[in-house]
């Protein structure tokens, strides 16, 4: 089962638009968002919420920005004792195209330095992943691309797919077994909810 998810992005008003940032969009999006009551703590904002079955679970936006990601999840998980393998870390996904998501467990890192960060604290890559597709830039400047904001386009298509990746979060979290989220990965294994454009 999952005890915490962890939203990955950068702290700051000028950052809060970005395609690095649409982990911590889709957190404010979700349906229970308004019964989150968020607290600052673990170089982070953590909120729980008892309300997905027979467990408490966590909910975490780090606040140590993007290349320090692990320091804060590593805080709360020493914390509460919560392994590696009951994490789920929502980001930005350049190697997936917008308009699509993927749930993914382990493997490599694609050279996203939240996801380095956060192997490197907890020791292994063995955690759950929540993947929004941003595509790749024509242009070589990848660290412009992901800290630029998200086109009025762009927009438009996270708001059609946040409530399906919101509906699979809940669904992810409401399982009772370690084993649940692997029975949802062969349907939501890049799944592309809007043709990019």
């Amino acid at each position: 089962m999952i005890q915490l998810v962890a939203f990955l992005g950068n702290y700051g008003k000028k950052y809060e638009g970005n395609r690095h940032n649409v982990a911590w969009l889709f957190a404010d999006s979700l349906s229970f968002a308004d019964t989150l009551h968020w607290q600052k703590k673990f170089q982070g904002q953590y909120a729980s919420s008892d309300s997905f079955g027979n467990h408490r679970v966590y909910f975490l936006k780090p606040e140590t920005y993007m290349n320090l990601s692990g320091e804060s999840i590593g805080q709360l998980a020493r914390f509460y004792k919560i392994k590696p393998e009951e994490i789920l870390v929502v980001h930005d996904e350049l190697e997936l195209p917008p308009g699509t998501i993927s749930l993914k467990n382990g493997g490599g890192l694609g050279g996203h330095n939240g996801l380095r960060s956060t192997k490197a604290v907890l020791g292994t890559a063995d955690f759950w992943r929540l993947r929004f597709g941003i595509g790749r830039p024509e242009h070589k400047d990848v660290a412009g691309f992901v800290l630029s904001d998200f086109t009025n386009d762009e927009k438009i298509i996270l708001s059609q797919i946040f409530p399906a990746a919101g509906t699979l979060l809940e669904e992810i979290l409401s399982g009772n077994a370690p084993s649940d989220p692997g029975k949802l990965l062969p349907e939501w294994n890049k799944k592309k909810l809007l043709p990019a454009t």
